[in-house]
């Protein structure tokens, strides 16, 4: 898929609906010249509101939505009438959007289930008619309030990727090809750096019709965290990931030292990744053998679950999916 179909940052100007203003008329009829207040309220203003859709995972159909105006509720009317409210904007998103306030950079929400509705921007109340405003000493009260004005706000929309597991290495790692071998995902793949430039998502099969979602996060390099190679863009993905699995090449000339610079981006980009729970793969790995294999393990961290595979051999492939069940269903 091409990179500009992955957006996963817009600017939208809101403008929510201003509420109806309250009624002041009062009932009339033959016989009855002057009878009571009888002015109903006002509609509120429509919302814009941000729904949940599990179908979509980028958010390429806001980006040239640049304006969204919901309109405002409609006056109240006599015989105590209510005002029809304005129609709702309703916005659909992927999982993992935050919104946030485009000037303080405030968060303000975040949708993070399938179906899930919060109101963004929300309507202006009605205005009260003048019926409210009755009493014992005042049974004619002219008094009915005016509706209240909408929102009008630049919002921030910004995706981050939910998924159960997120892939990170450095380019050529194997981590497109793991994800084509064990999802329905056809991320590009091809044996050059920075194959990936979209962030791919793939559902994992699992045991007994179980399954798990993959993310596949664009390569990492020494130096990302400070806006080298592809940068910070897609670090922010893997924030939401609830594993991290490392994959480094067996062709890498120090596996030990490629893993701690891996973390390194990872911690000077967000401390708080280095609490998630880590696994590591190593790739290529038909290319070694037993004895080769025992010395790789030797020089990495024992507390750190290591396995060697092979997607294109399919070497320990249902033993990696075990590790990571294992470990997303792990109790703290």
């Amino acid at each position: 898929m091409a990179s500009n179909n992955f957006i996963d940052y817009v600017k939208i100007n809101c403008r929510s609906g201003k509420g109806g203003a309250g009624s002041g008329h009062f009932f009339r009829a033959k016989g009855l010249p002057n009878g009571g207040p009888d002015g109903g309220d006002g509609g509120r203003g429509g919302h814009i509101i941000l729904e949940g859709n599990s179908q979509l995972w980028t958010l390429l159909h806001l980006q040239y939505q640049k304006h969204l105006i919901a309109k405002a509720g409609e006056n109240g009317g006599e015989n105590l009438r209510t005002g029809a409210q304005g129609d709702d904007i309703i916005i659909q998103v992927p999982l993992g959007t935050i919104a946030r306030d485009a000037e303080t950079g405030e968060k303000k929400l975040e949708i993070t289930e399938h179906g899930q509705r919060l109101i963004l921007t929300p309507g202006g109340r009605g205005g009260l008619g003048n019926d409210h405003f009755k009493s014992s000493t005042n049974q004619a009260p002219t008094y009915f309030q005016p509706g209240e004005p909408g929102v009008d706000e630049y919002v921030i929309l910004e995706l981050k990727l939910l998924a159960d597991v997120g892939l990170v290495g450095f380019p050529n790692a194997g981590k497109s090809t793991l994800l084509s071998v064990v999802s329905a995902a056809k991320p590009k793949i091809a044996d050059y750096a920075f194959t990936t430039l979209v962030p791919n998502l793939g559902v994992v099969a699992y045991r007994d019709y179980k399954s798990f979602v993959m993310a596949d996060i664009p390569g990492i390099i020494e130096g990302a965290a400070e806006g080298r190679g592809l940068g910070t863009r897609f670090l922010r993905h893997i924030e939401r990931n609830s594993i991290l699995l490392f994959m480094i090449s067996v062709d890498s000339n120090d596996i030990a030292a490629e893993y701690q610079v891996l973390l390194s981006e990872l911690e000077q980009f967000n401390p708080e990744l280095l609490t998630k729970k880590r696994l590591l793969a190593i790739t290529k790995a038909d290319l070694i053998d037993d004895e080769l294999e025992a010395e790789i393990r030797e020089t990495l961290p024992t507390d750190l679950p290591t396995i060697f595979i092979s997607s294109l051999a399919n070497k320990n492939i249902m033993q990696l999916k075990d590790m990571i069940w294992q470990a997303l269903h792990a109790k703290e």
